[in-house]
């Protein structure tokens, strides 16, 4: 079973067990999260797809951590100018528990 969730603005595709990034949430490490905006689940009856959520559908996932991604750079160059700029996105680790239909 899988489900396609919704989260900072990005779709992720999970299955239990799973760890992803999303992007930061305001939520302690080891605390339980409920994500309810499911907008695809794949049973072994078939697939279910919401317009724009599937009703009652929700995925339980467990804070592991919150980090930082490698440094990216950013480098604007015109006739007689350049900026060069880093920047490094926040995130959170989440390990998926259940998807529930």
């Amino acid at each position: 079973m899988y489900a396609v969730i919704e989260s900072g603005g990005k779709q992720y595709r999970v299955a239990e067990g799973d760890e992803i990034d999303v992007e930061l949430l305001a939520v302690e490490p080891g605390k339980n999260v409920e994500i309810d905006r499911v907008l695809m689940v794949s049973t072994g009856d078939g697939v279910k797809v919401g317009s724009p959520t599937v009703d009652g559908a929700k995925v339980t996932a467990t804070v592991k951590e919150h980090g930082r991604a490698k440094k990216i750079i950013v480098y604007k160059h015109k006739k007689n100018y350049h900026k060069k700029q880093g920047h490094r996105q926040y995130y959170t680790r989440l390990q998926i528990d259940q998807i529930s239909v």
